[in-house]
């Protein structure tokens, strides 16, 4: 017989997430290609007279404009000779040599080309860029930033959120808006959250770029990224831009106090049918080059909007993560990426962002979406607020600093609380608008924008409208909050606009920690110079990343079980032999009826007991239940039942809820059925061990029952919980003789 439908194993592939996901022939004519473009210049420089008359193959006469900044503004002069004379595979090594530090490797590479470090760090593989990057990063301590938005552009869910996302220890908070009029109240509504979660968070409000410098100029956001650079001079001409007035929108930040990086990536120009046949990593480094030689003080690149593109042909990913190093090679802040959601499969988004994750950067996420998907106004991150667990537990497996912190869920409360009274009270003072009780309650609990029905969609219009015809700045925002009694909130937004006037943090990787103290290139410089060195957790942040909301001691596991404690077991006397052939013992645990009450399952160990019993009854037989106080292990406890039992044949019950079916005559780990598999036995199969129990004890040949299927993660589930009731039952085991208990009916 034949068919055109594909095998039942590929038929099952196919319908795996990961074949959502684009994947492309490499087209080297489209720009579809990693590295090695058709047209990737070799690496060249020739300077006459203090000039660079020839840059990569091209000669002064024909450089674009892309070349002609670059050549001009972005080469240290009085080290690019002895720069481009190294080997590049020389260099790529010095790049994980911890012989060569990082500050001889940054003089290096700011006299070489594009051409030049994108040959150095094609040559390096994914193991060697982590290691390159856990020592070229600027900053030494690893931070992380959030996307703060939703569909509504609810002012109190922002604030709600964006207080949230500090409290998890997000130090850069970026919103954007589905309403571009909508930007000031959304920047507004961010930075009061923002500023009620912790001090010292940075607040973007992603729009158009004029519109978000004049958001500045008010004070209203405190940083910028979304200054975007290519890497064809098309593509420039096609966004109504050029080098020169990418440099004077950068100085424009500066001056008025205002932290700016730039924004490219890999796979944009291809996207945009200008990639002129160079590679998508080739193009990457005339971007970084660019970034350099306009003053920027970072890049957030890594593919960015673009990532899937790269991660579309062979080794895009890869290429991604070196654009992130070249970042630092060129000694400005690294932003990494991770924010576009650059696949539909959780193996390989996590894949493309592990390696960072490891290494460390500046900026782990250049927007980890720390809303819902669906209310992630740039689209769904790589990494959202489904993940947030996800996340915290991978710091906690590997030891890693990935800037974030469990949050304390009544903590989380009282801000969102907090932060949704401040915007009431802000919004009010300043005729922006009114909330409604309900609303403000509905943003407080809410896991995103669809829990709240009781908002005025036109409310962030009018308010929006309102703050830029009557010229508010952050000065009323902070008058408003210190007139309402928000005098902590106030006075951290006044901080920030002082920090602003200081100036400090418009140095090179300037975050600020809890104390407005300024981390940087400068007063936090990541010094790695091999195992021992470098960055190292505090005792107090080690512990916060070890720290998880799902752990759980024996401690805690005993008051949790205590919870359960009804009483309804107790002992009855000492357990004697039966000589009567329908007696089957029931054998239980040491610590059943003391200090355990709850199976894995769910089920009280009294209510397993009970189903055992009625199995035994359905047969005939009668149960006898005896706990054995001088063993824990199942084998023996089965054991010990059956000797006691007139029929020869008992079941052994531990308090977790394992269960065999055992005979006198059998070796201690030999039975005749065993559930082993506690967290998954009913009610039902607890009694169906008891009917097939008194099948044996009456000679009979019963249908053994098989352990239940699942295919969840029952180990990491349960294992740690079973080593904490273990240990609880170990506590449990004296030389006391077998006593008979029984179940009291309350």
């Amino acid at each position: 017989m034949t068919t055109n439908e594909p095998i039942g194993r590929f038929r099952f592939m196919n319908e795996q997430r990961v074949n959502l996901d684009g994947f492309a022939t490499p087209a080297p004519e489209l720009g579809l290609v990693a590295f090695n473009g058709l047209n990737d210049p070799a690496p060249s420089l020739l300077i006459t007279d203090g000039r660079i008359v020839e840059m990569d193959g091209r000669s002064e006469a024909d450089f674009d404009s892309i070349d002609e900044f670059i050549a001009r503004h972005g080469i240290d002069l009085s080290v690019a000779q002895e720069a481009m004379e190294i080997e590049s595979a020389d260099f790529a090594r010095r790049l994980v040599d911890p012989n060569h530090s990082r500050k001889s490797i940054v003089r290096l590479a700011s006299g070489m080309t594009p051409a030049k470090l994108a040959e150095v760090l094609s040559l390096l593989s994914a193991s060697e860029l982590v290691i390159a990057m856990t020592k070229m990063r600027a900053r030494r301590t690893p931070s992380n930033q959030a996307h703060v938005t939703n569909r509504s552009d609810d002012p109190l869910l922002l604030a709600a959120d964006a207080a949230t996302a500090a409290a998890f220890g997000f130090r850069e908070l970026e919103t954007t808006v589905p309403v571009a009029a909508d930007a000031p109240s959304n920047a507004v509504a961010v930075s009061i959250g923002a500023a009620v979660g912790s001090p010292g968070v940075l607040v973007q409000c992603s729009v158009e770029e004029s519109a978000e410098l004049a958001l500045g100029m008010r004070g209203l956001v405190s940083y910028a990224e979304t200054v975007s650079l290519y890497g064809t001079e098309q593509i420039f001409i096609d966004g109504d831009d050029t080098p020169w007035s990418k440099a004077f929108l950068t100085s424009a930040y500066a001056s008025r106090g205002i932290k700016m990086r730039v924004t490219s990536g890999g796979g944009s120009e291809a996207l945009m049918g200008g990639a002129e046949k160079c590679s998508m990593f080739y193009l990457e480094a005339r971007c970084v080059a660019l970034a350099r030689a306009i003053g920027a003080q970072g890049v957030q690149n890594g593919g960015i909007d673009s990532a899937a593109v790269a991660g579309a042909v062979p080794g895009g990913v890869r290429s991604l993560m070196a654009e992130n190093v070249m970042v630092m090679l060129r000694n400005l802040e690294a932003c990494t990426g991770n924010d576009a959601l650059m696949s539909e499969s959780d193996v390989r988004r996590t894949s493309r962002t592990h390696p960072i994750f490891i290494g460390g950067s500046d900026f782990i996420n250049s927007g980890f979406g720390s809303i819902q998907r669906y209310d992630n106004m740039f689209g769904p991150s790589q990494w959202n607020s489904e993940d947030i667990d996800d996340f915290l537990a991978m710091q906690r497996d590997w030891g890693v600093d990935g800037g974030l912190r469990t949050a304390d869920e009544i903590e989380v409360a009282r801000l969102r609380r907090r932060a949704t009274d401040a915007v009431s009270a802000v919004y009010s003072w300043l005729g922006l608008g009114d909330f409604s009780a309900e609303w403000a309650d509905q943003a407080v609990d809410a896991a995103g924008s669809k829990d709240i029905s009781s908002g005025d969609l036109m409310l962030p219009l009018t308010a929006a409208r309102t703050i830029m015809e009557t010229n508010v700045t952050m000065l009323d925002v902070i008058a408003a909050l210190a007139e309402n009694g928000f005098d902590l909130e106030a006075q951290r937004c006044l901080d920030m606009l002082k920090a602003r006037v200081a100036g400090d943090y418009l140095q090179t990787s300037a975050i600020f920690d809890e104390e407005m103290n300024v981390l940087s290139l400068v007063t936090d410089p990541n010094e790695y110079s091999g195992p021992g060195t470098g960055y190292q957790p505090t005792p107090e942040r080690q512990a916060q990343i070890d720290t998880i909301r799902q752990q759980r001691s024996v401690a805690d596991l005993l008051v949790e079980q205590q919870g359960f404690e009804n009483k309804n077991i107790v002992v009855a006397g000492p357990a004697e032999v039966s000589y009567d052939p329908r007696d089957v013992v029931i054998g239980v645990s040491p610590a059943t009826g003391k200090d355990i009450w709850v199976t894995l399952s769910g089920l009280s160990v009294a209510d397993a007991i009970k189903e055992v019993l009625a199995g035994l009854e359905e047969e005939g037989c009668v149960g006898r239940i005896v706990r054995v106080n001088d063993s824990l292990d199942l084998g023996m406890i089965g054991l010990t039942a059956a000797r006691l039992s007139g029929s020869g044949v008992s079941v052994g019950l531990q308090a977790k809820g394992t269960a065999l079916i055992h005979r006198r005559d059998l070796a201690p780990l030999a039975n005749l059925e065993l559930y082993s598999v506690a967290p998954t036995i009913t009610r039902e199969l607890y009694r169906m061990m008891g009917i097939n129990a008194g099948r044996h004890a009456k000679g009979a040949t019963p249908e053994p029952v098989r352990n239940p299927y699942s295919d969840e993660a029952i180990e990491a589930r349960y294992h740690t919980k079973v080593v904490s009731l273990v240990a609880i039952e170990r506590n449990c085991v004296t030389d006391a003789a077998p006593e008979v208990l029984e179940l009291k009916s309350l």
